[in-house]
């Protein structure tokens, strides 16, 4: 018997947001059972590390099989594309742009198969997309993988660009005024938001004016930990022009694997080590699946930790082959700590503290009883992950919108992390982070946050509760789409 409901996912070229998608995919089913919905993800095969993905999707494959992938044939970019774009974005954009002709064919044997596509779910990168739907008369919705706070300014990225110079933009003491959120220093904005004169920015603006015309907005956030900047965003404030396309607040969305991405088993030493750990004793230090520290930078780091007398599990990556780049563009093999760490810290701090190679399995050390502390880099998701388990944090972000998920992190509204001070260029001196690890793990500040934190634990769980508004929300999102 056919699904009443057809609903199809199309991700970015990001593993995160593929990861966030499949979460969207899962929440969905189990919301919907008795075989009336089906739900679709599209993965454009050209714009994965197929090797980076492939376990992980063959591994949601047999826990859900009802959660169905289509591998869309490979694209090849024209020979005319400039590559002299300093963002990755601007090849995402060319890419799903292409994709558009693979899309639609898609897009009809879904719907040969179910009567009709209820509904074409997709990332901001997306935005070409639309277009496609529009011609096939499907509603087309965005689902948002950050926060409510960035939303809020992403909606209303038309308006600033009409609103502010481009001078304004090149000026680091510029405030941007944006409703929802506090005042925004041009420093934290995304850097493809700042260089208006890249093809990225284009897309970014073009993606902006379409998420306002879409049926409808999915995010992932829940109404207590955002609250101002969800409200802000349904009175219409950060699209002055019209109106604004409804919004489903369905968060928190995490993912429960515990593997993560690696393709292998979870290494059980970091696990083991931290069962002799005391409760609340030890600084996490993760800085997601990309970020990439030179080694000054480590140098820095691990001087820091051993002078702030506290217990620490630090996950470190080879540093990048440019000192400046603060994301990873390519695997690298596990790094030499040895070599690449101060003399003699390895052995010097051995009896309270871990360094793991490249990976860690983030979501079971965050959730572990002697967890006391993240250092993040402000990633939605792992911003997420370490709310669900309560665990305070330490805001460092390096890369796309996270300087910007730091200034909401960090405000009196969210109230969830220290800010890690950096100098110009980014760089974190070892007193920094010796002072920060302290406050976080043994001063008022630090307590104060732990508790804001372990409140928002409480609510994120009430959200997903019958009653609770991520799941109301979701009950209202999957009633328009029977309805469409």
């Amino acid at each position: 018997m056919k699904a009443e409901v057809a609903i199809v996912l199309y991700p970015s070229p990001a593993i995160g947001h593929l990861i966030s998608m499949v979460e969207l995919g899962k929440l969905l089913l189990a919301h919907c059972p008795n075989d009336s919905l089906s739900v679709h993800v599209l993965i454009s095969s050209q714009a994965y590390n197929a090797g980076s993905i492939t376990p992980y999707i063959s591994a949601v494959s047999a826990a859900v099989p009802s959660l169905t992938f289509h591998h869309l044939p490979s694209m090849s970019l024209p020979p005319d594309f400039s590559t002299t774009s300093p963002h990755q974005e601007t090849l995402a954009f060319e890419l799903l742009r292409l994709n558009n002709p693979n899309l639609r064919e898609a897009l009809l044997s879904i719907s040969a198969a179910h009567r009709t596509v209820n509904a074409l779910v997709m990332d901001f990168f997306c935005y070409a997309a639309s277009k496609v739907a529009r011609d096939l008369s499907i509603p087309c919705y965005y689902f948002f993988t950050s926060g409510a706070g960035f939303l809020a300014s992403f909606l209303y990225l038309p308006t600033l660009h009409e609103k502010y110079s481009d001078e304004a933009y090149t000026n680091p003491r510029t405030l941007l005024d944006v409703p929802g959120i506090p005042p925004l220093p041009v420093p934290d904005v995304a850097n493809p938001l700042r260089d208006r004169a890249d093809e990225a920015y284009v897309g970014f603006l073009e993606s902006s004016k379409s998420m306002r015309e879409s049926s409808g907005i999915i995010v992932n956030t829940f109404d207590a930990l955002e609250h101002g900047s969800i409200r802000t965003i349904t009175e219409g404030q950060c699209v002055p022009e019209g109106p604004t396309p409804p919004l489903y607040c369905i968060g928190p969305l995490i993912s429960d694997r515990s593997r993560e991405t690696n393709g292998g088993d979870a290494p059980p030493e970091c696990l083991k080590w931290l069962d002799a750990q005391p409760s609340r004793s030890v600084v996490f230090l993760c800085f997601g699946s990309l970020g990439v520290f030179s080694r000054e930078q480590l140098g820095e780091i691990a001087v820091g930790l051993e002078r702030s007398g506290q217990r620490f599990l630090w996950v470190v990556r080879n540093p990048p082959p440019d000192p400046a780049l603060k994301v990873a563009t390519m695997a690298h093999p596990d790094p030499d700590l040895d070599s690449l760490l101060p003399e003699g810290f390895l052995a010097r701090t051995g009896d309270r503290g871990l360094v793991v190679k490249s990976w860690a399995p983030q979501m079971a050390v965050l959730r572990h009883r002697s967890m006391g502390g993240f250092v993040t880099h402000c990633g939605w998701n792992s911003t997420l992950e370490a709310v669900c388990a309560g665990v305070p944090m330490i805001a460092w972000p390096l890369y796309a919108e996270q300087r910007q998920n730091r200034l909401l992190m960090v405000s009196e509204e969210m109230r969830i992390a220290l800010q890690m001070e950096e100098s110009e260029g980014g760089f974190v001196s070892l007193a920094e982070v010796e002072r920060r690890v302290r406050e976080l793990m043994d001063s008022p500040e630090g307590e104060a946050v732990r508790q804001r934190t372990q409140a928002m634990k409480k609510a994120a769980e009430a959200a997903l509760k019958p009653g609770g508004s991520s799941l109301s929300e979701l009950t209202r999102l999957v009633g328009s789409w029977k309805l469409a």
